[in-house]
């Protein structure tokens, strides 16, 4: 199962130099280890992983969490599966199955399953199909970091496009950086390439309920990246659109449907409900394997419910309480809460999606079509 160890970091160590996950090879036997997110920003503490089992319980309670990381992880398992001779099909579907609605989880899981199974049928040898498995793994690691250069470039080239002159005032939402890739992120790379242009004014950063994944880790990103940020309440987004405070909404997403329908942290649907309203672009910004052009359309998104404690309870490990889901209860007990993790916003209310390949702009299906067999030829040799 997973241990835990503690780790501590200089406090001016970036987060792009702290690995969310990596592969070790210790002499009792290769382990996953990942930064436990549900632990920041209070402290840096990692899980070590021996087995499949324990990475599907680090990725359901959110340790190891974001699109991009989640498919890393998830060819990550099965390597580490068969490294240690468990079964590899049953790892595999175990993992597939921790977090439904994130594409790239499967898209990961399965790419490693099929380099494992192509060596093994090759070879006879489960060692030989073990390798495989890393190796396509550690490629998929690779190919994410390079697909985060070329997204923050796309990226930053529409904001200029949309909005000459810089000055950027840009509001996200969740989390979409450097601990959710393999390098610095989806929508906030985006964001960290117009500070370093000079161009980012103030990021506004949504604290994202129920899990506070705005208020944790973005500020956390933002802050040790030297960002000019300012937190806010979900509900205060509207405040800020209505004083002409955003210039543009910048998010990830969990997965993204063939029509364009695009499945993100609850709360982005409001946002972009309201940046219609208001003229304001809503971009979303992903890898081109958050595309599933085989799920129709939004109603075909399967929407992962969550513990209704993640909503009664603030979630704090710093502080020693004890509620039924460990966290310190805001909300009489026995309440019941809906809390689903994801939202569906419709084609019609996005501005853009931007992957590694380039921008859809209108969203439709066949831009989108378009779009990621441009983008997979980038990224095929």
């Amino acid at each position: 199962m997973a241990d835990q160890q503690a780790r501590t970091s200089s406090g001016d160590k970036r987060p792009s130099d702290i690995p969310a996950i990596r592969w070790e090879e210790p002499p009792e036997g290769p382990v996953l280890a990942l930064l436990d997110q549900t632990r920041l920003p209070a402290e840096e503490v990692e899980l070590v992983c021996t087995d499949a089992a324990a990475l599907v319980e680090a990725i359901r309670s959110l340790a190891v969490r974001g699109a991009p990381l989640l498919g890393i992880a998830g060819a990550y398992g099965v390597a580490l599966a068969a490294a240690r001779g468990f079964d590899v099909i049953e790892a595999a579907r175990a993992l597939e199955e921790a977090r439904p609605t994130a594409v790239n989880l499967s898209v990961g899981v399965r790419r490693a399953e099929a380099a494992y199974q192509a060596a093994l049928a090759r070879t006879g040898d489960p060692t030989a199909g073990a390798m495989a498995a890393l190796a396509a793994a550690r490629a998929l690691h690779q190919e994410d970091a390079e697909a985060s250069v070329r997204m923050a470039a796309h990226g930053l080239a529409l904001l200029d496009e949309l909005l000459p002159g810089g000055g950027h005032r840009i509001l996200t939402h969740c989390n979409t950086g450097a601990l959710v890739s393999g390098g610095e992120g989806t929508a906030f790379a985006v964001a960290l390439a117009a500070h370093r242009a000079g161009r980012l004014r103030r990021l506004w950063v949504d604290e994202t309920r129920p899990l506070l994944q705005g208020a944790r880790l973005t500020a956390y990103e933002a802050a040790r990246n030297g960002m000019a940020y300012s937190l806010l309440t979900d509900n205060a987004a509207g405040s800020l659109f209505a004083a002409g405070e955003v210039d543009a909404v910048l998010i990830g997403a969990d997965r993204i449907a063939a029509d364009g329908s695009v499945a993100n942290k609850v709360g982005s649907y409001p946002l972009a409900v309201l940046a219609r309203y208001h003229h304001v672009p809503f971009i979303v910004v992903a890898p081109v394997t958050t595309v599933d052009l085989d799920t129709p359309d939004g109603a075909s998104i399967e929407v992962e419910q969550r513990p209704g404690f993640e909503v009664t309870e603030v979630m704090a490990p710093q502080v020693p309480v004890a509620g039924p889901g460990g966290g310190l209860p805001v909300a009489p007990l026995g309440t019941q809460a809906y809390n689903p993790a994801f939202d569906v916003t419709p084609p019609e209310l996005v501005t853009a999606i931007v992957t590694e390949g380039g921008a859809a702009s209108p969203v439709t299906a066949e831009s989108l079509a378009e779009l990621c067999a441009k983008s997979r030829q980038v990224t095929t040799p």
